[in-house]
């Protein structure tokens, strides 16, 4: 009988090494998984975290692990590369770092033995992702697992899967569920006892049959349907390799019976009912850990996102851990699943794209909360080519050919011709759209899609990306651009608004449910962080637009009062937002009504007298939230933004009242003839400082700089300076300078 032995703890781990050891390295660092070696350096900015080869090192002896007579290593996740040996011969290579492998022992045990892994995250040409705006932490940062079977077993040679595919099909009252599995060394007399069991453990069906049947059909006459949050049934098939009474192995999985398609009118449809996809992006890591995070780690995040009351997660950019889509099946979220194929084609990392993919979906495919798998986000940020269309096309069949039950989709960068023909490629796609933060304005995304939705009426448009950043920065006024998190949660309002209001998309996934680690980030006061998380990082605290998802989203009663963290303002009357699921909610300063509003979009705006110390009291029904305010004479420095390490500070710029400085927006800037022809100089002069190499993927030229009209010439001197264009601050005060020449209209 198969056994499953854990290899977490008690590793040697060195950085330093420069070969492999001949014995157990004493002087090397005991750690134990999951491990990474950038928790820390890659989250702390400058896009400078270590990436090379490092190993990790672990005695097995011989008297401790069961006999058996075949011995597997799984690795669950080793980032990006690995190359394991065992006794000091190489026994398997891997890329990429996001799927489980399993490598086989080929040898007899000795007493004594040595695994060692060499895990390499280095950038290279061959492995997915190498461009991408997230920490490529390095590491053994998933479980590792000895695995003893006897000589005829299921099958843990076929791309890391757990030797198992249950397809359930949905006919009328039924359902037909094909099981499969795959075997190896299969002997005469050997037998295949197959059986499903609903969530209660009673037998709903069985069959049995020589060990050569692989594959058989059973029958659940009444059948419990998955249906999403409202009620995620599961059942569990099970299979058992037999012989002379005797069971040999097993292996189960956990499946849910539904049915579902998405309708470029309707948007989403779950087992004929219209079920809305209204949810977020995940991104794995934490701040301090990085991606070595554990299972109570992977429980917080799905109680948060459902606490949301979302529908839906996108697991980008990466497969991520086989437990979070059991959660997920668990508690009824709707998968976008993907591959790291991401930012950057690279023509010599085709097959790496292929062999991710494929991993992707043999290993996760009995999940019921998995609707479509995603071939890439992004990818066309530098142009789209011949090679990158028919890469497209292979990894479209590919998917169909090992899943014909589920779509694909793709995540198409913003400025990506809605003509290109890769566009045409996956079932259905989603846009990464961010006006109103990188460009434009909140009122422009509805419209887009609307003009999308009447040119291509017949193929489903979804949001695959959408955000802001808001980190712990406040003002009374907030603007694009800001950092703070009143402009979060008012770009948020205007986003659900537009959105969640237009039925035909098929899904819409917040860019991100949490902070998470990005390196070469340089912005918004807090390095190393991309801060568009509706949670921060450490997940301890919930930025206001949570709870404006929460109000349209989930069902329990609740009433929240904004801008808690901004207790000290300086203006006489303040407006104060409160977010509710409910319809009617009263403010009380002091214990006095400020009055009672009543809003469908659950947004509600109250102006408050602001004076002394004001005990503020929201009341929705049954539920109530409450905060102090206080009066000030000047406004706090500690609200306003500061940017660590920044060349130029807010307030090293002159701004002569009349004209232009780095504090205004390039395109009030490009509406004057002066302005217009002084940044097509400063883009040729950035493009030149790039060597002839485009901008984080990007050329600079007019088009980009009128994309980019949103942003102030200050934030998007820092943006370039996170792609690796360096200003100097006389670069800065030069232009400054300049501008400070041009009147405003």
């Amino acid at each position: 009988m198969r056994q499953v032995i854990n290899l977490n703890r008690n590793w040697a781990f060195s950085k330093e090494a420069s070969e492999l050891p001949q014995a157990f390295p004493k002087n090397w660092v005991l750690v134990h998984l999951p491990h990474t070696w950038n928790a820390i350096d890659g989250q702390d900015g400058g896009n400078d975290y270590y990436r090379g080869t490092c190993y990790y090192a672990k005695q097995l002896l011989k008297s401790e692990l069961p006999e058996a007579a075949q011995y597997y290593l799984e690795f669950c996740g080793a980032n990006s590369s690995a190359q394991v040996y065992w006794n000091g011969k190489c026994i398997g290579v891997h890329d990429g770092g996001y799927s489980t492998f399993r490598v086989k022992i080929p040898e007899a045990l000795q007493e004594e033995n040595l695994l060692v892994v060499a895990v390499d995250n280095s950038e290279n040409e061959t492995v997915y992702p190498q461009m991408a705006d997230f920490t490529f932490y390095g590491g053994l940062y998933r479980t590792v697992n000895l695995i003893a079977v006897p000589e005829t077993h299921f099958d843990l040679d076929y791309c890391g899967s757990s030797g198992i595919a249950v397809t359930p099909t949905v006919q009328g009252e039924s359902a037909q569920v094909r099981v499969q599995v795959f075997l190896n060394s299969v002997k005469r007399g050997q037998s295949l006892f197959y059986g499903m069991q609903d969530s209660e453990g009673n037998t709903v069906g069985e069959a049995v049959c020589a060990a050569d049947c692989t594959e058989v059909m059973l029958e659940i006459p009444k059948v419990h349907l998955w249906h999403g949050r409202k009620d995620p049934y599961l059942y569990t098939a099970f299979v058992e390799l037999r012989e002379n009474g005797e069971v040999l192995d097993y292996v189960s999985a956990r499946f849910g019976c539904r049915s579902f398609r998405i309708d470029s009118e309707k948007g989403f449809i779950l087992n004929g009912e219209p079920y809305p996809l209204r949810g977020v992006s995940r991104h794995q890591d934490r701040w301090g850990v990085g991606n070595a995070i554990s299972h109570e780690h992977h429980k917080e995040d799905m109680d948060l996102i459902c606490e949301l009351g979302a529908t839906t997660v996108r697991l980008a950019h990466y497969q991520h851990d086989r437990y979070f889509y059991d959660l997920c099946d668990e508690r009824g979220l709707v998968v976008w699943a993907e591959i790291p194929y991401i930012s950057k084609h690279m023509p010599k990392a085709n097959e790496n794209a292929e062999a991710q993919l494929r991993e992707l979906i043999v290993q996760n495919y009995n999940h019921p909360s998995i609707v479509v798998w995603g071939l890439s986000n992004e990818i066309t940020m530098n142009g789209s080519d011949a090679d990158l269309l028919e890469t497209h096309r292979r990894l479209n069949a590919l998917a169909h050919e090992l899943d014909p039950t589920r779509l694909t989709t793709v995540a198409v960068v913003s400025m990506c011709d809605i003509h290109d023909p890769y566009i045409q490629i996956p079932n259905v796609i989603s846009y990464n759209h961010y006006f109103g933060w990188y460009g434009g304005d909140t009122a422009m995304n509805g419209p887009w899609l609307d003009r999308f939705h009447e040119t291509f009426p017949n193929l489903p448009i979804g949001v695959s990306e959408y955000g802001c950043e808001g980190l712990d920065w406040h003002t009374s006024d907030p603007v694009q651009g800001d950092y703070t998190e009143e402009y979060q949660a008012y770009y948020h309002e205007e986003l659900i608004k537009q959105l969640f209001t237009r039925p035909y998309l098929w899904a819409t996934h917040v860019w991100n449910m949490f902070d998470f680690g990005a390196d070469a980030r340089g912005e918004g006061g807090e390095n190393g962080q991309n801060h568009k998380g509706l949670v921060t990082f450490d997940r301890k605290y919930k930025k206001d637009a949570f709870y404006a998802y929460k109000a349209w989203l989930s069902d329990e009663p609740f009433v929240h009062i904004c801008g808690k963290r901004y207790a000290e303002r300086a203006e006489e009357v303040t407006k104060v937002t409160v977010y509710s699921n409910l319809p009617t909610v009263e403010l009380f300063r002091n214990g006095e009504s400020l009055g009672r509003q009543t809003s469908a979009e659950h947004f509600f705006y109250f102006d408050v007298p602001n004076l002394g110390e004001s005990h503020l009291e929201a009341v929705a029904g049954e539920v109530t939230d409450g905060f102090v305010l206080r009066k000030v004479d000047i406004f706090p420095e500690k609200y306003r933004l500061k940017e660590k390490g920044a060349v130029l500070n807010w307030f090293d710029i002159t701004a002569p009242e009349g004209y232009f400085s780095l504090h205004d927006k390039i395109s009030d800037i490009l509406e004057t003839d002066a302005g217009k022809q002084l940044f097509l100089s400063f883009a040729e002069r950035l493009n030149r400082k790039s060597k002839g190499e485009k901008i984080a993927g990007f050329t600079v030229e007019a088009d980009m700089l009128k994309m980019l009209g949103g942003f102030t010439v200050l934030r998007l001197t820092n943006l370039l300076g996170t792609a690796g264009v360096s200003l100097t601050k006389d670069d800065l005060l030069s232009l400054n300078s300049q501008l400070n020449q041009i009147a405003k209209p």
